[in-house]
């Protein structure tokens, strides 16, 4: 028999079982590396559109009516007074960046929180920032100064702050008279409950040195590309090991084929 063909016999013919499965973890591995690539570019090309919206004019959300197509994304300066009893506590937020030594983990809340613009007779939601869990008791709201007069808030605005999974059908407590905690955050549905107009997106309040128990040094949009580079590697480095698995398993039994057959 010529040696080519002797050669695909051992590796193939007689293998199918083998090749079939080593065709699905090639074919797995390459898939699954590839769009971890692709997670990695599409967050590198949201934080850059990011960046050249926070570059564009500040935007004032005392002057204007904005939509959330023209606004989102870029930076905002608001002027009024919040709304403290209107608090709403985000619970299940990982702390945006993590100390040194701390866990990435580290459960928290974000506080929402109302702001009445001053000379308009409308609310912009404020994402003031996070702030950790009382891991004894979940129900004890961490210790928060809230400005009484009228402030200036600058930040980024969004669609909203973020949605984690939650039961239920998420919709928002009707007692207003409190703060609540709640796992996500429905500003249409707290328009509604409270009769206020609003402005249709929320502002992520940025660090502006405020000493108020709250953290507003906000992680990255590129923020896990290094993690989605590395789980390709993985996945890529997966396919090559079965790819060599049964290559080399196919070789030594060619090998001994042919000595057992003299040749």
């Amino acid at each position: 028999m010529n040696p080519l063909n002797s050669l695909f016999d051992s590796l193939v013919t007689k293998r199918i079982v083998a090749t079939v499965s080593a065709l699905l973890v090639i074919a797995l591995g390459c898939g699954a590396g590839i769009w971890q690539l692709s997670r990695a570019n599409t967050k590198i090309a949201l934080a850059a559109n990011l960046l050249a919206k926070q570059q564009m004019p500040i935007l004032n959300a005392n002057t204007g009516t904005w939509a959330l197509e023209e606004a989102s994304e870029r930076r905002m300066i608001a002027r009024g007074q919040f709304i403290p009893e209107a608090a709403i506590w985000l619970d299940n937020r990982p702390r945006p960046m993590p100390a040194a030594g701390a866990s990435a983990s580290q459960a928290g809340f974000y506080l929402m929180m109302p702001l009445r613009l001053e000379a308009r007779d409308e609310v912009l939601w404020i994402n003031r920032g996070w702030a950790p869990r009382n891991n004894e008791n979940r129900e004890t709201l961490p210790s928060v100064k809230t400005p009484a007069g009228v402030v200036n808030v600058e930040g980024i605005v969004f669609a909203h702050p973020g949605k984690v999974y939650e039961l239920g059908d998420g919709k928002p407590s009707a007692d207003v008279g409190k703060p609540k905690i709640e796992q996500n955050f429905y500003l249409v549905a707290e328009g509604s409950l409270r009769g206020w107009t609003q402005a249709p997106f929320i502002l992520r309040e940025e660090e502006a040195g405020l000493n108020d128990g709250l953290l507003r040094e906000w992680a990255p949009l590129t923020s896990g590309v290094d993690r989605h580079y590395a789980y390709a590697f993985q996945w890529f480095a997966l396919a090559v090991c079965g790819f060599l698995f049964w290559l080399i398993t196919g070789l030594r039994q060619y090998w001994r084929q042919r000595a057992g057959n003299g040749v």
